[in-house]
């Protein structure tokens, strides 16, 4: 399934991946981080941000582990739909599980702040980035 989900992510297919998904559950085929991950970012690339959640909360419900590329791509989506709250809940779950961020991360977290007109939380943002010594730049 991980091929067909990565076709689907490439060609901009979400449908296609989310039938794959139901496929997959109703077939009780285990899923796996890797597989969510890539159907996350296809609904991401689609500008489906609401799906993308769906697919990131699926994760916890089967108990797949989530990691940076999960929350990147949730993330990514929810910018892209003007969620900029939702970018905020998902950047603060993440610290709060450990979850190491990247320059991704953090630019989406300062363009989600720019969007709010939270300019302090990008401030804050700003000097974490530079405190882990990632490289900042534009989204």
């Amino acid at each position: 399934f991980g091929v067909a989900f990565n076709a689907c992510e490439k060609g901009r297919q979400w449908e296609k991946a989310l039938g794959y998904f139901t496929v997959m559950v109703q077939a009780k085929v285990e899923l796996d981080t890797i597989a969510l991950n890539t159907a996350i970012s296809a609904c991401e690339k689609a500008g489906k941000w609401e799906t993308a959640l769906q697919l990131f909360g699926e994760m916890a419900r089967s108990e797949v582990e989530s990691d940076a590329i999960s929350y990147s791509a949730a993330i990514s989506a929810c910018l892209k739909g003007g969620e900029w709250e939702k970018v905020l809940q998902l950047v603060s779950v993440m610290a709060e599980r450990k979850v190491e961020s990247d320059a991704i991360t953090f630019n989406a977290a300062i363009s989600a702040c720019e969007t709010g007109g939270e300019w302090e939380k990008a401030l804050q943002f700003f000097t974490e980035m530079c405190q882990n010594e990632l490289e900042p730049n534009t989204i």
